[in-house]
């Protein structure tokens, strides 16, 4: 279940994806202003939003830090956010956290989770929150049933419902493809990170029982080892008819090697986000449904989440997270989705028609968009991806 966003961050999410530039994860202190200049807040104390692979989908999130400092008065209050990223490990997620307790500058950490059970990771979170840096997790979290209070508040995607949501539209396009049954593989960085695990795990609901899950296949972040994974389960599962991309960069990965195999036709291609590579891929009919996140929303949230932590403002918390306290995921801020399909021969179509959304609950919270939609709002705002 998604809650509702207010009317300020719709707007925002659009109207500050105009700043979007850097894919993030390059390594190294990025100011959210842009690589190598320093924020607006130098020389006070900063919030740090902590990532770990170069995606484009980081595009978004950076626009919304940058529209977050602004928005919520960073400077006035002697206050910076900086995105920094490690090198795609686990080991360097845990060096990074570590070298934040050092920094006495630093007040407040967002990070996404890169493995949502790994006791290291969550002991330095833990560490940071001792010597009072305020901690949230973004995107990826937790495992929320075992370590909840690594960390007070997550920000992101309801990955479970997101993973039903591209689940639900895969069987509409198998069965009105008339495949009613047969197997598929998912693919993603990790498959025990929290975002990728809880979406796996939401495209096996929505797909149902008809449709049989073969593998789910981790490459590292390496995007070389994507491309292998795709081919070793084309090579080692003939009855595949569905492939299914769980980070942005699996679907170019999938649309590629199975286009290159000659079995673009037998398949049916899905992906989390849009990335470029992608959006050119359906635009040649190589990619059959986009389940696009809000990550502009979630980098904007941080930033207001993080100062209201740092001052004290409890009527702000409360305000993001009314049901903290009663609700079991009263912790959980969620951000909206896309769900983006091609402009003609899509039953996608006749689901979003003619209000753009479902009345069967199905896909609650989704908005729907056509390919051509999709590629017009990116060129309003001067973006690639999303």
């Amino acid at each position: 279940m998604f809650r509702k966003v207010h009317c300020a961050s719709i707007c925002g999410f659009v109207v500050c994806l105009t700043v979007a530039a850097l894919v993030g994860c390059g390594g190294g202190d990025q100011p959210a202003v842009g690589p190598g200049q320093a924020t607006s807040g130098s020389g006070g104390k900063r919030f740090v939003f902590l990532i770990n692979v170069p995606n484009p989908f980081w595009d978004a999130c950076r626009a919304g830090l940058v529209e977050g400092e602004k928005e919520f008065a960073l400077k006035d209050a002697g206050l910076s956010i900086t995105m920094e990223s490690n090198d795609g490990t686990a080991e360097g997620q845990i060096d990074k956290l570590k070298q934040f307790a050092t920094q006495p500058d630093i007040v407040g950490v967002a990070l996404t989770v890169i493995q949502a059970d790994n006791q290291a990771i969550i002991e330095q979170m833990k560490n940071l929150q001792e010597k009072g840096v305020k901690v949230i997790t973004v995107d990826g979290d937790v495992n929320r049933e075992k370590f909840r209070d690594a960390r007070p508040y997550y920000i992101g995607t309801n990955n479970i419902h997101a993973g039903k949501v591209l689940g639900t539209a895969t069987r509409a396009i198998l069965q009105d493809r008339n495949v009613m049954k047969g197997a598929y593989v998912q693919f993603a960085g990790f498959t025990d990170n929290d975002n990728a695990r809880n979406r796996m795990d939401g495209v096996k609901a929505g797909l149902g029982e008809e449709y049989e899950e073969r593998d789910r296949m981790a490459d590292g972040t390496d995007l070389g080892r994507a491309q292998d994974n795709v081919t070793n389960a084309l090579t080692n599962h003939q009855d595949l008819v569905a492939l299914v991309g769980i980070w942005a960069y699996n679907g170019p990965a999938i649309s590629t090697v199975a286009k290159q195999r000659d079995q673009r036709k037998n398949l049916t291609l899905v992906t989390f986000d849009a990335d470029k590579n992608s959006i050119r891929a359906m635009g040649e009919g190589d990619m059959d449904a986009m389940c696009v996140q809000n990550p502009f929303d979630m980098g904007r949230q941080a930033v207001k989440l993080l100062k209201a932590m740092h001052q004290k403002d409890e009527a702000t918390i409360k305000d993001m997270f009314p049901q903290h306290g009663k609700d079991p995921d009263g912790d959980v801020f969620t951000t909206g989705l896309r769900l983006v399909y091609p402009d003609e021969g899509s039953p996608l179509k006749a689901i979003a028609e003619p209000t753009k959304t479902d009345a069967t609950g199905q896909y609650e919270g989704v908005e729907f968009m056509t390919l051509s939609e999709m590629k017009a709002w990116l060129k309003k705002y001067n973006l690639g991806s999303s």
